[in-house]
């Protein structure tokens, strides 16, 4: 309301929701697409992919955890190119500073293990660190 939009007046805001459907995502977007939206936003890496798989001309705000260049959404961090442009928390970058953080509250452990989902397209997650 402080920018001066009204949902139902001058904005109207399109939801989809996959119901922890991820494999639902490219049929969503496809949809938005259909019906023409003047923006898609997304909220995570393969919602993102999803929607730059569905279109290259309706602009997409995302934001992400990975490095966008590396999953292929822009070309260069400072100029973006194509149709996408957001914002990304490289929490993968802090995986050593965790494991550090780890064997300092736990000297004696001999084992960490790590839970990763593989189908999340996730560079590096299977690496060891």
């Amino acid at each position: 309301m402080e920018l001066g939009f009204v949902e139902r007046g001058n904005i109207i805001v399109e939801y989809r929701w996959a119901e922890d459907r991820q494999e639902r995502l490219p049929e969503l977007a496809a949809d938005l697409v259909r019906r023409g939206v003047a923006v898609i936003c997304t909220p995570s890496n393969v919602a993102t992919l999803a929607a730059k798989a569905a279109t290259s001309h309706i602009p997409i705000v995302f934001v992400v955890g990975l490095d966008p260049v590396l999953m292929g959404i822009v070309s260069a961090i400072d100029r973006p190119g194509g149709n996408a442009t957001g914002v990304f928390f490289p929490t993968s970058a802090l995986e050593p500073k965790r494991l550090e953080l780890v064997r300092e509250l736990l000297p004696g452990i001999p084992v960490v293990a790590a839970l990763v989902n593989l189908d999340t397209p996730t560079p590096g997650a299977t690496r060891r660190i």
